[in-house]
């Protein structure tokens, strides 16, 4: 029994962590699910060897150094949790393991760095874009540039699309159905902000208001999932004080972002917020799961002409929001659209927020696989609904040549009411 790992010494963290423990029974079911242990076929880079590493560094048996470098190539996706018979919930474990790791755990100064670059950089949209404008210049100079910034580099698209903002408030076009409040992201606002013009512009369509808070910031999921607690809570925080109680929803149109809101009880446990964390994150939903409980009230009109769409499952929507079935069926409400499964869909395509830049040997074969997979289907068009995933998709399959356009769910079904063809 593990029971001892709670506030007394691990602080409001420590009980879930022991609790998650107890459950894992070791019957390696999770082991088929998990992308790390395909690639690499060692016990500790499993959801359970993991889990026996972290139980015995909480019970002082084995130091944290011994113990992190296999932690830290969990990619976080979760498959682990749809596929384990027992119902662990890894997630209520990694994270907070994550976060008392910070200060037991020395990194090298090119992983410091890298952190540091990411945490003062992506949350923050204004610094972001000027970082991802000198970062294209960087790549000029790429073979000069410190080893632990060249993944991010090769992120960055070739142009950065013109920055875009939106109403505080949009009313419904039609008669108002319902009222709603939507976080923008970070990255998103940088790399694809026409996606939350899509979003606004698909539920306007639908008879819903939608509210911009101006004073929102970053979903704190970056911080939390590379175990910088503190800058989560802040972030969290921040919300928590941002976002409006008088709507019906709070819309989150990327994966980790909603996974991120959606943790803010663990986030803020045994803080004065914690009460307010737990009902706040009961009112946020993904876009695609609201749209299809309120039903689309203007339907769309396709394309004109057939076409193929393989759909991507982002791991913080199918695993961690158990949201597989409302993006399909959004997508298939589109006349002449034919929607395609990827072989393998549950394997991560190692985005997984910071760790394409963290774990670059892992994510960049994860990431081929994946758009070989796209290839495989003959689709035209790949859709997801999480911005890390669109952009691990556009790099790869540009490396490999495809023409493949990358889509959000969102801007496949804007696209379809505009008529605009592929």
């Amino acid at each position: 029994m593990l029971h001892h790992i709670s506030t007394d010494k691990f602080g409001p963290l420590g009980l879930p962590m022991a609790e998650t423990i107890e459950r894992c029974v070791h019957c390696g079911f999770c082991l088929a699910a998990c992308p790390t242990y395909q690639e690499l076929g060692q016990e500790m880079d499993s959801p359970r060897g993991r889990i026996v590493l972290m139980k015995e560094v909480l019970e002082g048996k084995l130091d944290w150094d011994t113990a992190q470098p296999h932690v830290d190539r969990c990619l976080g996706c979760l498959a682990c949790e749809p596929a384990c018979p027992s119902g662990v919930p890894y997630r209520d474990l990694i994270s907070p393991f994550r976060a008392l790791a910070q200060e037991k755990f020395k990194r090298t100064p090119g992983e410091r760095f890298a952190r540091w670059l990411s945490a003062k950089t992506v949350p923050y949209p204004t610094r972001f874009r000027i970082a991802a404008t000198l970062g294209k210049l960087g790549k000029f100079f790429a073979p000069l540039m410190p080893t632990a910034i060249k993944p991010m580099l090769e992120l960055l698209p070739a142009k950065l699309p013109p920055k875009q903002s939106w109403p505080e408030v949009t009313p419904a076009q039609c008669e108002r159905r319902a009222r709603v409040a939507l976080l923008i992201g970070c990255a998103q606002q940088v790399l694809d902000p026409d996606i939350n013009t899509a979003t606004i512009e698909v539920l306007s369509r639908n008879g819903v208001e939608v509210v911009v808070p101006r004073t929102q910031g970053c979903c704190g999921g970056l911080a939390w999932h590379t175990g910088n607690l503190d800058a989560a809570r802040n972030f969290a925080k921040r919300n928590l004080n941002t976002f409006p109680t008088d709507v019906d929803a709070v819309l989150t149109n990327a994966a980790g972002c909603g996974s991120a809101m959606h943790e803010y009880h663990l986030v803020l446990a045994g803080t004065p917020d914690a009460a307010r964390a737990e009902s706040f994150r009961h009112r946020v939903m993904d876009v695609s799961v609201f749209l299809t409980k309120l039903g689309l009230l203007d339907k769309p009109q396709g394309f004109g002409a057939p076409l193929k769409v393989a759909y991507h499952d982002a791991c913080h929507l199918a695993n961690a929001q158990g949201v597989r079935r409302e993006p399909r069926e959004l997508l298939r409400t589109i006349p002449g659209l034919q929607l395609l499964e990827l072989p393998n869909a549950h394997l991560c395509c190692g985005s997984a927020g910071s760790y394409n830049m963290e774990q670059p040997a892992i994510a960049a074969s994860l990431g081929e696989q994946k758009a070989r997979a796209v290839i495989a289907t003959g689709a035209s068009v790949v859709a997801s609904g999480n911005i890390g995933c669109l952009t691990q998709l556009r790099v790869h399959l540009a490396k490999l040549g495809s023409p493949i356009m990358i889509r959000h769910t969102l801007q496949v079904l804007r696209d379809a009411y505009d008529n605009q063809g592929s």
